[in-house]
């Protein structure tokens, strides 16, 4: 049989780290990112305004705190372009969202790093849940207009932490689980799954299952010091999210919740 050989990296040539941080709170943090986080040259990070300085904050924080005292590293900030919102075809907006993304991840990979450097994006939660940045860095390595190699370290996404945090399975026995968006979930454009797990919902949308009796486990800020948790039957704590939920980012600038719907 025949041996496999090592992996090994060309050491001249650039990688791209994206690491799972978690869904806030800094001991989400796996083994695996301290490791990565300690193998970095140059974190960049995308500025997505003064309300929401705090996800910065965080990011600089997991630094300051995983980061070996010895180990030389640096930020490079830069601002993050904002979706066109609106009476607009969503999957368009994003696409050329994401258009805008890669312009600025190729200009700071190509002026911001040396070859045989390391550099890295700190994706909230898992780079492979309602995250684009690995969908970026693969646009941009087909457009030829920079090399490097690129690695994923995969983090605490919210859904596992609203689960814990509410105390309750995201499956039960035998049943199954449909991750789906607010928007999909108001225009009736969920399977027959036992549970709804209900990511990007900006416009209430559990409200559309209220006269089914589900159970509903709605959390914010899940992880941080701001962090809100809300169960029960929809239809009796319906206004009450809706009430915590538009205090909540009225106070902060932005929200960023996830609940779990459960079929009686």
């Amino acid at each position: 049989m025949a041996k496999s050989r090592p992996r090994t990296e060309n050491t001249f040539m650039k990688k791209i780290l994206i690491i799972g941080i978690g869904a806030g709170n800094p001991d989400y943090i796996t083994m695996q990112a301290v490791k990565a986080l300690n193998r970095t040259d140059v974190f960049f990070l995308m500025d997505k305004g003064q309300s929401k300085d705090k996800l910065i904050d965080l990011r600089r924080e997991i630094c300051q705190t995983y980061i070996d005292a010895g180990h030389a590293y640096r930020f490079v900030e830069a601002d993050c372009p904002e979706r066109v919102r609106g009476e607009i075809d969503y999957t368009a907006a994003v696409q050329d969202l994401n258009r805008d993304k890669q312009q600025t991840f190729e200009r700071m990979i190509n002026e911001q790093m040396a070859d045989g450097e390391v550099g890295a994006f700190l994706a909230w939660g898992d780079p492979a849940l309602y995250d684009s940045t690995i969908r970026i860095l693969q646009a941009i390595l087909a457009s030829g207009s920079c090399t490097f190699e690129f690695e994923v370290i995969p983090g605490i996404t919210s859904v596992q932490a609203l689960a814990a945090q509410h105390k309750v399975p995201l499956n039960r026995i035998g049943r199954s689980i449909e991750i789906t968006t607010g928007r999909r979930l108001a225009a009736g454009q969920v399977g027959d799954a036992d549970t709804l797990v209900v990511m990007l919902d900006a416009e209430d949308s559990y409200r559309s299952v209220a006269d089914q009796q589900m159970d509903i486990y709605w959390g914010a800020y899940l992880g941080t010091p701001d962090e809100i948790l809300i169960s029960g039957k929809v239809a009796e704590v319906a206004d009450e999210i809706e009430r915590v939920r538009k205090a909540a980012r009225q106070a902060n600038g932005w929200i960023m919740d996830t609940y779990l719907l459960r079929k009686p």
